[in-house]
């Protein structure tokens, strides 16, 4: 055989058809003899010249009549190109083939031990340059697949064009293409063991993608955007522990606020009207729903195909990142909603990713979820869970969040969660709890934490799982907060009634402070509350339409006198009357009429007495912060505690009133002898109230509530107050 070709003519033929699983075995430089022979496909071309580094011409010989061509040299150049013809039509292109592995030894350690926890820095696609030479490195982990191929448009979507090399056990492979640069649109065609058809997919570790309905993947530099949000990160810590006061405005991009023809606006956009909005309105945290890149608008995010990527709805990533840098600017954290429970089917994503259940389980009954018809991550799966963790470290790192929010956790807790008898699979144990999940929710909490333990990792956890937020190394899942969903379903149950019957469910209503300290939590009224036919706040609320407003008032009044951060979801800050529309905006032109202004200004108003006054944020996660005065008045329907911060700052009184009757001379004891002022009422005429109750007053040395001193107190009907202790001169 000619020393040009190969050993085997079956390897060209593989070369050719795009079944050869070694591509670098065949095409690029070999040595030969005293010499070295370097092969190199070009398809549809004519004729082939090699430019080496020292500007000489080889003429290549075709050895294959698909366009793989070959020529023998007595050196290997250091760099070479080629120059190709097909009648009038020249092109020149740097060989793929003569650049040796990329991946370090390190790295694939690393991936073969599921613990690399930069590992969107190996795999994905890096613009780079290697020999001088600028293009784009590609790596992605299919070890499965025969043969794994770079399609774009820079090679026609052709998958035998850009055949990757693999490297080794990992399952990891890679190429670097010249002249390949940001911008360029992508999918790996990754043919399957067997004999399957090669099927494209987008890249699990891509930083960007097209707009749907399209769905490739798009070549983004990382490294580029200028950062102006030091001071911000330096002082991070200060305003995301427990003691800091934390008040999130829940948001989806998509429906805050729209253009006049019903376009979005873009995360620049965003930055320049929700972020001083957010600010204005006294809260210390933006948390977008899921922002990861996803194929359906209807699914809000909740179903993401691109954990690395920015949705493309907004923008590019760096327009991502010129929002978050906005945030920091004005002084807000920004929280990601982060879904690491499921993922869907689409055919360009992770489903049967190289023709094997790579990042789901084989088994439905392990890696299929009823509730939303989609897959199941394979946590037991080493090199699963290293996905995803450093997927939470990624988003910290490349675009410098604050926090996470975890759905769902409670599906990922136990192997029964929604399902029937017979279609699960007990743990090794023979229980239902989900092991490799718990084994995987901690990992990822001291990961994040050891990281950077400034950063927020925030619990959905809707049943009575112990220590959610209870440190690892005692048990705990590890989280920094976990959303208080019982506080947020009683809460909620007991305003829906008349309150001609709230003394019927008083216990509901005071039930939560029974556990307020067993986690750090967080009090939620999120997108889910108002949505799929629940109606808005406003409209949960009993009586006419002034009872509404009053309930509602009092409700929030409530919520932020109540241990525990605050969570608040866009356009229930104005008493919204409709349930939330994802495909529209909020209606803005309800703060026209002064009810809804009125609520507006009463919750900026609770952001900012919550944050300046240290009684009714230190102590939140703690009992030392709380005191009963009065939680047994159920005839009145009153509730009445002490908010104090454990340090020389003045405590906190406050008082609700859920009956709609006025109670004049209502008397409360204190703990401490002195005037109490009021620094808040639900009931403001500039809320929308009627200025009712008492403004200041001074305790008497009468014993109430088994303390020695006490107030007397007008409690306007449907009311939340709080008075400060003064301490007396």
């Amino acid at each position: 055989m000619h020393v040009l070709n190969p050993d085997d003519d079956r390897a060209l033929n593989a070369i050719a058809t795009g079944e050869h699983g070694d591509p670098f075995s065949v095409l690029g430089p070999h040595p030969v003899g005293d010499g070295w022979v370097l092969r190199s496909f070009v398809p549809g071309a004519q004729t082939v010249d090699l430019l080496d580094d020292t500007g000489s011409r080889h003429p290549m010989t075709l050895i294959h009549d698909d366009g793989i061509f070959a020529v023998l040299l007595a050196a290997r150049p250091a760099l070479y190109h080629l120059s190709a013809r097909r009648g009038e039509d020249t092109w020149q292109v740097t060989d793929p083939w003569q650049f040796g592995p990329l991946m370090g030894e390190l790295d694939e350690h690393l991936i073969s031990e599921g613990a690399h926890l930069t590992l969107w820095r190996t795999l994905g696609a890096h613009p780079c340059e290697m020999s001088g030479v600028a293009g784009t490195r590609f790596a992605v982990w299919a070890p499965d697949a025969r043969r794994v191929s770079v399609i774009g448009d820079f090679n026609e979507w052709d998958g035998r064009r850009h055949p990757m090399r693999r490297r080794g056990a990992t399952g990891v492979w890679e190429l670097f293409i010249p002249g390949t640069g940001a911008g360029a649109r992508y999918k790996y065609e990754i043919a399957p063991a067997g004999s399957g058809l090669p099927h494209p997919k987008a890249d699990p570790v891509g930083f960007s993608a097209d707009l749907r309905p399209d769905n490739a993947s798009v070549v983004q530099a990382l490294d580029e955007y200028p950062w102006a949000d030091g001071d911000w990160r330096r002082a991070r810590a200060s305003r995301q522990s427990t003691q800091s006061p934390v008040s999130i405005y829940e948001v989806h991009a998509g429906s805050w606020r729209r253009h006049a023809d019903g376009s979005w606006l873009s995360y620049r956009e965003l930055a320049e009207t929700l972020v001083p909005y957010a600010r204005d309105m006294g809260f210390t945290h933006i948390e977008l729903l899921p922002v990861s890149e996803h194929p359906f608008d209807g699914s809000w995010g909740y179903q993401p195909t691109g954990l690395y990527a920015p949705t493309s709805r907004f923008g590019t990533p760096d327009d991502f990142r010129a929002f978050v840098d906005a945030c920091h600017a004005a002084d807000l954290g920004l929280i990601l909603d982060w879904v690491p429970a499921h993922f869907p089917d689409d055919p360009h994503g992770l489903a049967q990713f190289d023709g094997t259940a790579l990042y789901e389980h084989a088994d439905p009954k392990e890696g299929y979820h009823p509730d939303w018809n989609t897959w199941i991550y394979n946590l037991g799966r080493a090199e699963v869970s290293n996905f995803l963790l450093a997927n939470a470290l990624y988003w910290a790192q490349e675009h410098h969040i604050d926090g996470l929010r975890v759905d769902a956790v409670a599906s990922m807790l136990y192997r029964d969660y929604s399902r029937a008898d017979g279609e699960w699979i007990p743990n090794r144990h023979g229980g239902r709890e989900n092991l490799e999940s718990i084994e995987f929710l901690q990992d990822l909490n001291t990961t994040v934490y050891r990281h950077d333990p400034s950063l927020m990792v925030i619990a959905e956890e809707s049943t009575a799982w112990p220590r959610v937020t209870g440190p690892v190394h005692d048990g705990g899942l590890g989280f920094g907060f976990k959303w208080n969903m019982g506080w947020m379903h009683d809460a909620l149950e007991y305003m829906k009634n008349d309150p001609l019957f709230r003394s019927h469910h008083h216990d509901k209503m005071g039930f939560s402070l029974h556990y307020a300290f067993s986690e750090n939590f967080v009090l939620p009224i999120s997108h889910d509350e108002v949505v799929h036919g629940k109606g808005s706040m406003l409209g949960k609320m009993p009586g006419d339409d002034a009872a509404k407003f009053a309930n509602l008032r009092a409700f929030y009044s409530y919520m932020w006198a109540h241990p525990g951060k605050k969570l608040l979801f866009m356009g229930q800050e104005f008493g919204q009357r409709s349930e939330w529309d994802a495909d529209g905006q909020l209606p803005w032109d309800a703060l026209e009429d002064h009810a809804h202004r009125g609520v507006q200004s009463m919750v900026r108003d609770l952001n900012h007495l919550y944050r300046d006054t240290p009684a009714l944020h230190r102590a939140d996660c703690t009992p030392e912060g709380f005191e009963w005065i009065d939680g047994a008045a159920k005839d009145g329907s009153v509730f009445a505690w002490i908010r104090k911060s454990g340090a020389d700052d003045p405590t906190v009184l406050a008082v609700f009133n859920f009956s709609g009757a006025e109670h004049a001379g209502w008397r409360l004891g204190v703990p401490d002898a002195g005037n109490w002022s009021r620094i808040f009422s639900s009931d403001a005429a500039g809320y929308g109230g009627h200025d009712r109750g008492t403004q200041r007053a001074k305790s008497d040395p009468v014993a109430a509530h088994g303390r020695d001193n006490s107030v007397e107190l007008t409690l306007p009907p449907l009311s939340g107050q709080l008075f400060i202790w003064e301490k007396p001169e």
